[in-house]
């Protein structure tokens, strides 16, 4: 393993960061308009970037990264249409972006006249590899274009007046770069943009490629954090891309660290295998009873348009956006849900305490029908919860392994999810009111002696007609009693419960019995009707059907 060697760790005296927790929401500044764009194979044209940046402002972004002026005709046209059109709400603030080369700053300014508040996004890049392999120059001259630029930009102020510009600097390729370096770079810029007389200069320490575990990011903005002479003067941003698959975590590690300000994009579209995820950060933060500052309760609006301003797809294991995220097939997961989502009801709990589900799928828009979705994976509980949830019957708990049982089988045969009506369907085939091969034509219930009830009912078994009564201490003991008369006396009741469906004229009876044969197996029966004890006939002819099978 020659080929590869390890990212050297930082040297810290003392880390603070391991024992901090992110206890506010830092200042987000979206790049989707910009570094997400770049990385689309069609980027967006202007009408999908207004939609794109009116839901920016909607979600309550207020520094947006609009472009990259200099570079397109169809960035710079963009901007001048934002600042002609008035369409940057006060209280927003336009992010540019720019490399620290003469002709691209001052392309960048003629972009910007008109608007209230700017940033000017400057960079070069810094890193070991860059100024050896794409530059061939030394770490002097890479910082005097630094220098130059933030000089050139100080000096074109007077050009964009009534404009409130503030200068953001990037060492690009930050990770690549070494700290001391960095760090000169950076305060010998903060020097010439001279934040006592301009006001604060924002650092972004981008990861322009992710090359390590996030501690070592974390150390490095640690580091940094500690090491600024102006500090104070200083708003010390993050810009991580997510090359090792731990984009996410190494912001909220460097925010721990001692950062101010986060940029990234929504679902972390970007280059490669893309920017920092601000939904997933912002999330993250809200699951811990922090205030992200941004809107995302109607998530799959979100969703929606922003997979219709970049034709780009969201996967359905993102995190929190994505289609299964809320959703178990697993039995026990399910079970375990069904039972949480009980208790939050049942007890009013104030803090959310659901197995498997870190949110309330509420609070961003998202619907419980798709939380527990049926496969052959899938066991009792979840198919009980929707049954439960979809449809209003609350099977009792020992019915649940039966009718699971049922439903998973025709999910393995199918070799496919069940929809909830397809779940529902497969229920009452099974279950409710089975009229084969015995059934119930009339019946009739009157008064006996005592507290004794006679049943009279004229029934069909087999194709053939019966006449049965019986006497009991209600209509269905009555009923089972005149069965047993004719010697269909092979069962007994284990288990009985009923509900209410419905409201209204639109009541229905549910009733469901499990009955115990001779040879001591167990037959669950459903039964539904305008009339409770019909219902109940009902169900435990349906257990009796059953058990002929």
């Amino acid at each position: 393993m020659s080929k590869y060697q390890a990212y050297p760790q930082v040297k810290l005296d003392s880390r603070d960061w391991p024992d901090k927790v992110i206890e506010k929401a830092p200042i987000w500044c979206s790049v989707d308009l910009r570094d997400g764009n770049q990385a689309l194979a069609v980027p967006m044209n202007v009408d999908q970037k207004l939609k794109m940046f009116d839901l920016l402002v909607e979600l309550g972004f207020k520094e947006i990264e609009v472009g990259f002026p200099s570079a397109s005709q169809i960035e710079f046209d963009f901007i001048r249409r934002l600042v002609d059109e008035n369409r940057i709400p006060d209280g927003v603030t336009l992010q540019v972006l720019t490399q620290a080369r003469e002709h691209l700053i001052r392309r960048t300014f003629e972009s910007l006249k008109g608007v209230k508040k700017a940033i000017l996004h400057l960079y070069n890049s810094t890193s070991t590899l860059q100024r050896k392999v794409t530059f061939n120059k030394s770490k002097e001259e890479i910082k005097t274009i630094a220098i130059e630029g933030t000089k050139l930009v100080a000096d074109l102020l007077g050009e964009v007046e009534g404009t409130d510009i503030r200068l953001e600097y990037s060492p690009e390729s930050f990770t690549g770069t070494e700290l001391d370096y960095a760090l000169d770079v950076c305060e010998s810029v903060i020097d010439v943009w001279n934040p006592d007389k301009r006001g604060p200069v924002i650092i972004n320490l981008p990861a322009t490629v992710e090359m390590s575990t996030p501690n070592i990011y974390a150390d490095q903005i640690e580091w940094f954090h500690k090491s600024l002479k102006r500090r104070d003067q200083v708003i010390l941003s993050l810009h991580t891309h997510n090359d090792r698959g731990t984009g996410v975590a190494a912001t909220e590690l460097a925010l721990m660290a001692g950062a101010d300000r986060v940029e990234g994009t929504l679902f972390g579209n970007g280059e490669r295998t893309g920017n920092l995820d601000i939904v997933t950060v912002a999330l993250n933060m809200f699951s811990q009873g922090i205030d992200p500052e941004l809107d995302f309760h109607e998530l799959s609006k979100v969703e929606a348009i922003y997979e219709e301003c970049t034709n780009m797809t969201i996967h359905p294991r993102h995190p929190y956006a994505g289609e299964l995220v809320f959703t178990a097939f697993s039995g026990s997961h399910q079970d375990a849900i069904k039972k949480g989502m009980d208790r939050m009801e049942q007890d009013s709990m104030i803090h959310w305490e659901v197995p498997y589900l870190p949110i309330d799928p509420r609070d961003i828009g998202k619907s419980y029908e798709a939380i527990i979705r049926i496969n052959s994976q899938s066991g009792k509980g979840g198919v009980s919860y929707i049954l439960d949830r979809e449809f209003a019957l609350k099977l009792p708990k020992a019915m649940h392994p039966s009718v699971g049982k049922v439903v998973n089988a025709v999910s393995d045969s199918l070799v496919k999810e069940l929809k909830p009506q397809e779940i529902y369907e497969i229920f009452s085939k099974e279950f409710v009111n089975k009229q084969e091969p015995f059934r119930i034509l009339s019946y009739d219930i009157t008064s006996s002696v005592g507290d004794k009830v006679a049943c009279k009912a004229k029934t069909e078994f087999k194709g053939e007609i019966f006449e049965i009564q019986g006497e009991g201490n209600g209509p269905l003991s009555a009923f089972i009693q005149a069965m047993h008369v004719h010697h269909w006396n092979g069962f007994q009741i284990e288990n009985f419960s009923e509900q209410s469906i419905g409201g209204g004229t639109e009541t229905e009876a549910a009733a469901y019995i499990q009955i115990k044969d001779n040879m001591g197996r167990t037959f669950w029966g459903a039964g539904r009707n305008t009339d409770s004890t019909a219902a109940s006939l009902l169900a435990l002819v349906s257990a009796f059907n059953r058990s002929q099978g």
